[in-house]
């Protein structure tokens, strides 16, 4: 997958079309991601005990990982990942609008 958690994501299409968040997690099986912020649901869950209360809770759904791009803070762009090496052997991650290393 191109993406990994932590980076800085802009989605590119759907709903939450030019949202910018974090990478929270990553369902490799699925290719999909979750988005700090995208793709907010408010979800109900019954009460779990007699007495007890159920809840609303708001919480961020998965997407599909095609559906979002590496986004560059410094440059405030999103762009296409490609693969180099650098000098010591190392392959890294780059961003090909920019130039700039992200590993």
């Amino acid at each position: 997958m191109h993406v990994r958690k932590g980076d800085t994501v802009q989605v590119i299409t759907g709903r939450d079309k030019g949202k910018v968040g974090e990478i929270v997690a990553i369902k490799p099986k699925r290719s999909q991601v979750i988005v700090e912020g995208v793709n907010v649901r408010t979800k109900h869950v019954k009460p779990q005990q007699e007495g007890e209360s159920g809840q609303i809770l708001t919480k961020e759904f998965p997407i599909h990982s095609s559906n979002v791009m590496l986004y560059s803070t410094k440059e405030k762009v999103a762009s296409r990942v490609a693969y180099s090496f650098t000098e010591d052997g190392r392959k890294v991650r780059m961003l090909k609008k920019t130039g700039e290393i992200i590993d």
